[in-house]
């Protein structure tokens, strides 16, 4: 890289730390500072080949922190890393339009914003271009999809023969991948297309899709990333706090979901993903202790009477001792490394603007205080001092911290095209228990 190159990575990364959003470059020049977290994320990932071949999903890692301490940043690290040791990896915001309830949009969610070695938008698109049947990964992919154990709908490993055989039909193909990427698709379609290239007895594709097919797609793109090449996909789901947020119902089936992605459900598990995820160190006090979640949610669902509920139940109350008891909490950097780090800013902003950047106050490191805040009053003082050389700064910052109040705008059904409606708990509007779930 040619100092040019330099100068403007060094930008990026300055302009990154300076919204408080990080990016390659900024997690490229402060590395992780959780060296821990990165050894145990760098050893499940070496577990995740061995454990698709077996069928099994590697165990997830759950991290927490306070506010500002640093957890994206810690992500989108872990992100640069998973992609270096060529994984697909897809970092997943908790919001609004993506709630964790909600697998279908967590899924369209994961697809979209999938990065990996060779691949420049539309993921699974670009996978399916790159298989090559005569590969042992695509012979895999293949035997595996026609399994009857494979816990998919018998419309993927269908649309695998018709996308191997549809060469001279882009149109079909095309819609094919799109179905594998989250829209819909009409069986009577694939069946025509079957009988075209004499395969419609192969497969049975009577009646409608299932409600679980949210689910089927992430198995089924875990092993397409496979197929084509990876060796495995990895599923970042930052901001978790925001459960505490949805009404009682939507957070028991988060932490059901949270479960889920940790792979702690021996039934039901997605060889080849590993998933890792960000929470405040607070929420186990402020949720699932003064909220009640854990001590209602389980009796409440299983005084429903029924085997769905108590499943959920028990899902749920995985979720919740995952995030009580198996969550890694960050470590504070210490002021030895606040004094690195501060070092480290200065020779970036030197040499992103070409100039001496002044000393300022680096502080004493308190334990209260968010390094992100550190890092932003540096480069802000440092960009006062080159644009204005002769002002005198007094800086100040405004501590946040998240909020567990309910949110009516976050409790909406959730729906999305091909996504019945399966949870298992009645929507609230608030966060009473005196009713049934």
């Amino acid at each position: 890289m040619n100092r040019v190159d330099d100068s403007v990575g060094d930008r990026r990364a300055i302009e990154a730390l300076r919204n408080g959003v990080p990016n390659a470059d900024a997690v490229r020049v402060l590395g992780s500072g959780q060296q821990l977290v990165e050894e145990t994320f760098l050893q499940r990932l070496s577990e995740v080949d061995g454990a698709a071949r077996a069928g099994r999903q590697v165990p997830g890692l759950l991290v927490k922190g306070g506010f500002g301490t640093g957890k994206s940043h810690l992500l989108k690290y872990l992100q640069v890393k998973a992609v270096s040791e060529n994984f697909v990896c897809s970092h997943v915001v908790v919001s609004k339009e993506t709630p964790l309830f909600n697998p279908a949009k967590v899924y369209r969610a994961a697809i979209e914003s999938a990065v990996g070695l060779r691949l420049n938008g539309q993921a699974i698109k670009a996978m399916a271009l790159g298989l090559r049947q005569e590969t042992p990964s695509y012979a895999e992919l293949y035997i595996w999809a026609n399994r009857p154990d494979a816990g998919v709908h018998q419309v993927f490993p269908a649309t695998l023969l018709l996308h191997e055989r549809l060469k001279n039909d882009p149109e079909f193909v095309e819609r094919i991948t799109s179905f594998w990427s989250g829209d819909p698709l009409k069986i009577a379609d694939v069946k025509r297309e079957l009988r075209q290239v004499k395969a419609a007895a192969t497969f049975d594709l009577k009646g409608k899709l299932p409600p679980s097919l949210p689910l089927e797609r992430f198995r089924f793109a875990a092993r397409l990333i496979r197929g084509a090449g990876y060796k495995g996909w990895v599923l970042l789901l930052d901001e978790i706090e925001l459960v505490g947020r949805f009404n009682v119902a939507q957070r028991a089936k988060s932490y059901a979901e949270l479960a889920r992605w940790m792979g702690a459900n021996e039934g039901a598990q997605f060889p080849g993903l590993m998933a890792v995820g960000a929470i405040t160190d607070d929420f186990d006090l402020a949720v699932l202790q003064q909220k009640g979640d854990r001590d209602v949610i389980g009796p409440r669902l299983r005084s429903k009477g029924t085997l769905d509920s108590d499943l959920v139940a028990a899902q749920a109350e995985a979720g919740m001792r995952i995030i009580e008891q198996a969550a890694m909490r960050l470590t504070p950097p210490n002021e030895t490394v606040l004094r690195q780090t501060y070092g480290t800013l200065k020779d970036i902003h030197a040499r992103a603007y070409g100039w001496e950047p002044p000393d300022v106050d680096v502080g004493h490191r308190s334990t209260t205080r968010a390094m992100r805040s550190y890092v932003r009053r540096f480069i802000n003082e440092w960009d006062l001092k080159r644009l204005y050389p002769d002002a005198v700064l007094n800086t100040q910052d405004d501590p946040l911290s998240p909020t567990y109040v309910n949110d009516p705008a976050l409790q909406q059904p959730s729906h999305d095209d091909g996504d019945d409606d399966t949870d298992q708990l009645q929507e609230q509007d608030d966060d009473s228990l005196s009713g049934p779930i």
